[in-house]
């Protein structure tokens, strides 16, 4: 978790213990508003500690809790401050994975030019629906979200036609290993690396594959995107972060390039995709 995050929250926690201890009705100890919420006394110290992100019904049931419901919009915009960076996958799949791809699909719309580095899938924006759709019923089995497989497919697919616009450039690198995962039936896995063959020499796609056999600058680590050189998308277990400072921005440009300069392209590329295709489905 990040340090800035981090200390969003402690401070965040230490404004909901100033709001106990100066309630309208007087100070509350820690075990009385937990009473008056009807929640365990150990999230009362756990959110004052800043070791549990409050939730927006948190954050206005503490507030009425403490004869305070002024102070909920303060709360609550504190809390949008660093929740807007760090975007936990239980908040955001807690309505469906369709929701998720609609704002990515806003995000890209406002981009011209995006770099992607995935380390263990195709990228989204090169997927077939078949490989999508296998994805997003991985992810709902592990969180025990709403089943919206289609919906989000065709949200997925949808962005897609972003690629097809003269303007734009997409910038995709991906680790040998995304080739070889059957996080799908190796059917499914056959069609989707023809797909992406076929996406070597587009005009708006640059591809490059780096071979696990590549010498490495650096660690591979998990995925990112760049849109153009104003935001920052990693991806994690428990979260999505999302990073708009510069510096930031300028830090995950390095990594790219630097992981960039251990890639094959153009021809190089395709045949190592092929090779993939062939040991996935001998008959190709």
């Amino acid at each position: 978790m990040s340090t800035d995050y981090q200390q969003a929250r402690e401070a965040l926690g230490a404004r909901l213990r100033e709001l106990r201890l100066s309630g309208a009705g007087g100070r509350l100890t820690g075990t009385q508003l937990a009473e008056r919420l009807g929640w365990p006394h150990s999230k009362i110290y756990k959110l004052e500690g800043g070791r549990q992100t409050a939730t927006s019904d948190d954050l206005r049931a503490w507030a009425n809790a403490v004869g305070q419901p002024d102070v909920y919009g303060e709360l609550h915009a504190r809390l949008q401050g660093f929740e807007s960076h760090i975007r936990s996958w239980r908040r955001q799949l807690a309505a469906g994975h369709r929701p998720v791809q609609d704002i990515w699909n806003i995000e890209v719309d406002r981009s011209t030019t995006i770099y992607a580095w995935e380390e263990s899938v195709i990228p989204g924006m090169l997927q077939t629906a078949d490989y999508a759709r296998a994805i997003f019923l991985r992810y709902a089995d592990l969180y025990g979200t709403v089943r919206d497989t289609e919906e989000a497919v065709r949200s997925r697919v949808l962005r897609q036609q972003w690629l097809h616009q003269g303007s734009h450039t997409f910038h995709a690198l991906i680790w040998e290993a995304a080739l070889h995962a059957l996080i799908c039936a190796p059917s499914v896995l056959a069609a989707q690396l023809d797909r992406l063959a076929g996406m070597v020499g587009m005009d708006t796609v640059e591809l490059g594959i780096i071979p696990l056999g590549a010498s490495l600058k650096i660690p591979t680590a998990n995925g990112f995107w760049i849109l153009d050189d104003r935001l920052v998308v990693a991806e994690d277990w428990h979260a999505e972060i999302w990073l708009d400072d510069a510096d930031s921005v300028t830090t995950y440009q390095k990594v790219w390039n630097t992981l960039w300069d251990s890639a094959i392209y153009g021809a190089d590329a395709q045949n190592l995709i092929s090779k993939v295709q062939r040991s996935v489905n001998p008959r190709a």
